[in-house]
């Protein structure tokens, strides 16, 4: 249970508001509460009145962010990318290595750092996240103004990728030799809760087999800095990179911290340009396409696209997010969006838009996995029942169908927005 006093007794700290006003200025910011829930998006704090009423509503956690945008309340799930990229003034290269383990995470954390350093940047910063992890962050005044004539403000989520990629190839051998002198391969595995044969590929240690470093998508959240963590109560707490060898979790508690440093403030200017060439030099000679792209297939439903107003509510409840059970959800999703008649490339866009509003996100090469498996189909499978104990009941969402529809008569969710579109065609008429 969370200590709701120790929450309020944090943000009402005059320094904790305005550092969180600095921070989310043109960054859409999501409210978390206790129960690991978002608030609504879009939102934003502007004043340090903002984040008081937030907390006087339940907030635990801000999440900011990634893109910054000329205006965050403009942002609607269906905007077309044209009209995103329109809006988007900036973005940040935030790098989330995830591991299980502290002493690991801050390894990787140090030689991601030590990479950026090699290439010439200087506006570097890192945070812990309030768990076990680090987020290591350069801001988008570090990024050349255009690149190929373009300019970079659009270039978001493909430079982006492009860059990490280059990272962790750049990075990869130096990283196997650190973690070895750390732990032995096999030790290695089981502080993270892998079997040896899971972190080896081809009779050698893959340093990107124990740790994840994921790659974002448009709308993507990170933790504010000095935000608390909705689940440790400890503070997303901004480090001198210098310092983070001597940095434990411990120093992010309520009663330790004192904000000083900053995060993702800009010192210099397009200082990150040798590491743009760098990876984009990098991506042409190897061929790298960092985003895997989905398979075109052809499409199996025949009806036209069915828009979301007809969907029935369990539904709509299942797209606002979830915090357990996302699995079983992306099942629903994708199963049901392909009997709606959405085509692929559209059912991939609202699926990591679902998944930015769950707590916490499903792995992107998860989604992206699932999505290709469904997509390689040559039926359109139906979602499962509306009776289903483990996933409609367990997920808490029969319960609100029951109060819509009559589940004598419809035995599906794909059933009610048919109907429905019938019943219009005959009002029509």
């Amino acid at each position: 249970m969370v200590e709701l006093r120790k929450v309020w007794s944090w943000y009402s700290r005059e320094s904790v508001q305005k550092a969180l006003v600095e921070v989310g200025k043109n960054r859409e910011v999501a409210s978390v509460f206790q129960d690991g829930s978002f608030g609504k998006r879009p939102d934003v704090i502007q004043y340090p009145a903002d984040v008081v009423q937030a907390v006087a509503e339940g907030t635990v956690s801000f999440h900011g962010s990634v893109e910054q945008w000329s205006n965050p309340m403009e942002l609607d799930v269906g905007m077309t990318r044209t009209q995103i990229d329109k809006l988007r003034t900036g973005w940040s290269l935030l790098i989330d290595p995830d591991v299980k383990d502290f002493e690991i995470g801050k390894l990787v954390t140090k030689e991601v750092i030590d990479t950026l350093h090699k290439h010439g940047v200087k506006n570097v910063s890192v945070k812990s996240t309030g768990g076990k992890g680090f987020h290591i962050g350069v801001p988008f005044e570090s990024l050349p103004d255009r690149i190929n004539l373009q300019p970079t403000t659009i270039l978001y989520p493909s430079l982006f990728q492009t860059i990490i990629g280059y990272i962790k190839w750049y990075s990869k051998d130096s990283l196997k030799e650190k973690l070895l002198a750390l732990d032995d391969a096999e030790n290695l595995a089981k502080r993270i809760g892998k079997s040896l044969n899971d972190i080896i590929t081809e009779n050698e240690l893959d340093p990107f087999k124990i740790i994840s470093m994921d790659i974002f998508g448009l709308r993507h959240l990170f933790r504010l800095p000095y935000s608390l963590h909705e689940s440790t109560l400890l503070v997303s707490l901004p480090i001198k990179p210098e310092k983070l060898d001597k940095f434990e979790k411990e120093d992010a508690s309520i009663e330790k911290v004192k904000i000083e440093e900053k995060f993702l403030i800009p010192k210099e200017k397009n200082d990150g340009e040798g590491l743009v060439v760098e990876a984009l030099d990098w991506a042409s000679k190897y061929n790298i396409e960092v985003k895997e792209e989905l398979p075109q297939m052809r499409k199996f439903v025949k009806m036209k696209e069915v828009p979301e107003i007809f969907f029935p509510h369990c539904i709509k409840t299942l797209l606002n997010g979830l915090s357990d059970g996302k699995k079983r959800g992306l099942f629903i999703v994708i199963t049901f969006l392909r009997n709606m008649g959405w085509s692929d490339e559209k059912i991939q866009e609202r699926v990591f838009e679902w998944n930015e509003k769950n707590y916490p996100p499903l792995r992107a090469s998860y989604l992206r996995s699932q999505l290709r498996w469904h997509f390689r189909q040559d039926r359109n499978l139906l979602p499962p029942n509306c009776t289903n104990e483990v996933f409609y009941k367990q997920l808490g969402l029969y319960d609100i169908c029951c109060k819509e529809i009559d589940h004598t008569s419809i035995k599906n969710p794909v059933n009610v927005p048919l109907r429905r579109l019938k019943e219009r065609k005959q009002r029509v008429k």
